[in-house]
């Protein structure tokens, strides 16, 4: 359990939490829009970006105001809170500087320092939660990597918020009562913001929105390590594979080529494949895979050690094969005029 041990919340509150997330995302993400009209926060069209028309950024601070009222109401559930205020700060902290970003670009350094003292807050959460020290560094590492993977792989209608909305299920299903709530919150502001995003994006996550859900998935897949023996770790990691296998294989490429990787592409599988097939398709291809993963995921966790570890690995070679395919099946098509 990530706060002091809680009571058992009743389904009853677990939807209405979930509901609630839903629509207070849905109301961020219509201020943002007028909000980023206010202030010309608009991403234009261009060769490094996938979309055709000028678009809104910012409606991700939906989702994060859902997720620090979850997160504020749950550290409310015992005396001992610390650790979940140090998670709720550190969401806040990734939040501030996607913003910040979002309306006055920064280099990558200051955010990359912000997201490293954010996922230090989460691997001191997981510290005073009793976490193993092995635990602790992988909190650290891994809100690092996702908040940058989600950032990354937030290029095209719809794919960030239902891949975040699918590991959040899946790990609601596996967790204790207060990160069950979160993971349901999550779940529920993401469906809040999608129908502003897809089919047809009327805004974008921007940073503020991409970083957070990344940061929270994170803290989710923490807890499930904090929780189950470390066998079932690998199982854990495969509601996220889809963006973790895109992002970090397309970042290894591109640092392979000599090219500058922290600057925006369009050389993700996902973009590629979207130049060709639309976004919706592709996003749909994606949540197909995800949906799969949590599945096995959710089966897995009651198989014996040997066969589950075996069926990670697979759904792992799996991933980075289908990356391999489409890279190759589109890189003809679209590389030229995206190097950096």
């Amino acid at each position: 359990m990530p706060w002091s041990e809680p009571a058992a919340l009743a389904p009853a509150m677990l939807a209405g939490a979930f509901l609630l997330a839903a629509v207070v995302s849905a109301l961020g993400s219509a201020w943002s829009i007028a909000h980023a009209h206010r202030n010309q926060l608009i991403d234009q069209p261009g060769e490094r970006r996938s979309h055709d028309i000028p678009t809104p950024r910012g409606g991700g601070i939906g989702i994060v105001a859902a997720c620090l009222v979850a997160m504020a109401a749950a550290a409310g559930f015992g005396p001992a809170s610390r650790s979940g205020w140090l998670v709720a700060a550190g969401l806040s902290l990734v939040a501030a500087i996607g913003w910040w970003d979002d309306h006055r670009p920064l280099p990558a350094w200051p955010r990359l320092l912000v997201h490293a003292v954010a996922s230090a807050c989460l691997a001191w959460a997981m510290h005073l939660q009793g976490a193993q020290p092995v635990v602790v560094a992988i909190a650290f590492l891994s809100a690092l990597v996702l908040v940058n993977a989600w950032n990354f792989m937030d290029g095209i209608n719809g794919l960030a918020a239902s891949q975040a909305l699918l590991c959040a299920a899946g790990y609601a299903a596996v967790l204790g009562d207060a990160w069950r709530l979160l993971a349901l919150v999550l779940a529920g502001a993401c469906l809040g913001f999608l129908p502003f995003n897809a089919p047809r994006a009327k805004v974008f996550l921007g940073d503020v929105g991409s970083g957070a859900l990344g940061y929270v998935v994170a803290a989710l897949l923490a807890a499930g390590f904090a929780s189950r023996p470390m066998a079932g770790w690998p199982l854990l990691l495969l509601p996220p594979l889809a963006m973790l296998a895109d992002a970090g294989l397309t970042l290894l490429w591109r640092m392979r080529r000599g090219e500058r990787w922290w600057q925006a592409h369009v050389q993700h599988a996902f973009q590629r494949w979207s130049r060709q097939r639309g976004h919706l398709r592709v996003c749909a291809g994606y949540a197909l895979w995800t949906f799969a993963a949590v599945a096995i995921m959710l089966a897995a966790l009651h198989w014996p050690v040997r066969i589950a570890l075996g069926v990670a690995l697979a759904v792992l070679l799996a991933s980075a094969g289908a990356w391999l395919r489409l890279h190759r099946r589109y890189e003809k098509n679209n590389t030229e005029g995206f190097g950096t």
